[in-house]
């Protein structure tokens, strides 16, 4: 039986069409929203970081909103030390989700950091020197001899202030009289008397900051001098940028101007480990809920869908990824 072949315009039409479906294909692939899974349900245990500080009280309204969008899924919250303890955390399996600072993710070289997936980059952190209204010390450099609160060991506090220690030209272990306590027990320890200094890395305002100026005269200590030695060191001082914090970020300190420092990105961090399903719907209540956290934590209300997808030093995770080719313009 004899073939009849197509004549060759109309097989240049038949090649046109099947490419204009393809093209068509990749363009619903992207125009269109990507498709939900199974809903994700199970237990998640959510690290963030000392009773008192920021993380923790965002950790408190995140949950909140979880269990509205995520009925299924049982959140448990998980105090720690700060983000490099988050970090260690999640890379061992004990953390499903958790906050941490750029700095301490780029530092963790432990087991399994290479699985290490970020969710959605938050909000800044701006490092604080708070002395009392009437100390001398008007730099990092005036701390020589002091007993200074350093934070925790394992918290993200003192991994910053042993660089800016270090920039101011002091040596941590023999120059200051290192006091290791957190934002939980810092600031009573200056109103008492047993502190001459502390530094706190957090989101503006930090409620322990606020509760201890209403208490007690403190004073913020600038330390944008020290931005450039900071940054001299090398290594995870690239995620640190020159920041100020606004004048009317304490009201209850009656600072009259800016206060120049530093300041560092948080991330929401997970790992390859967890649901796709599970990371897209803790991404979306994290950005879709930013104002009702916001009113709140008021760090988080800079949470933009613009600049979530940021998150190096990590990947984003692909069920994160997800969320954002959703929410795409």
């Amino acid at each position: 039986m004899a073939v009849t072949l197509p004549r060759p315009d109309r097989r240049r039409a038949l090649q046109s069409a099947a490419a204009g479906v393809v093209v068509l294909a990749l363009l619903l692939w992207w125009l269109l929203p990507v498709g939900d899974g199974e809903k994700p349900e199970g237990k998640v245990t959510f690290a963030t970081g000392v009773s008192t500080g920021v993380y923790q009280t965002y950790g408190e309204m995140l949950k909140r909103d979880l269990s509205r969008d995520l009925p299924d899924v049982d959140v448990t919250l998980l105090e720690t030390r700060g983000s490099p303890d988050n970090v260690e955390r999640l890379a061992r399996g004990r953390a499903t989700f958790a906050i941490a600072a750029t700095d301490a993710v780029a530092a963790y070289h432990g087991r399994d950091a290479g699985r290490l997936r970020a969710c959605a980059r938050l909000y800044d952190d701006y490092m604080q020197l708070i002395v009392p209204r009437g100390s001398k010390v008007r730099s990092a450099r005036d701390l020589r001899g002091l007993r200074v609160g350093v934070g925790d060991d394992g918290s993200g506090v003192q991994l910053i202030t042993r660089g800016l220690i270090k920039a101011a030209g002091l040596d941590f272990d023999k120059d200051i009289k290192a006091v290791r306590s957190g934002i939980d027990t810092m600031p009573a320890l200056l109103r008492k008397g047993k502190l001459d200094a502390f530094f706190w890395s957090g989101g503006l305002p930090t409620t322990a900051v606020r509760t201890l100026a209403q208490e007690y005269p403190i004073r913020l200590v600038q330390l944008g001098d020290l931005t450039g030695p900071l940054h001299r060191q090398g290594g995870v001082t690239r995620y640190y940028r020159a920041a100020t914090v606004p004048a009317d970020a304490y009201l209850e300190i009656r600072q009259p101007d800016d206060v120049k420092t530093i300041a560092v990105p948080n991330l929401l961090v997970t790992t390859d480990r967890v649901d796709p399903e599970l990371a897209k719907g803790v991404t979306r209540t994290v950005i879709e809920n930013r104002d009702r956290i916001g009113a709140k934590v008021h760090a988080a209300q800079k949470v933009d869908l613009r600049t979530a997808v940021f998150t190096d030093p990590l990947p984003l995770h692909k069920g994160a990824a997800r969320y954002y080719r959703s929410e795409k313009p």
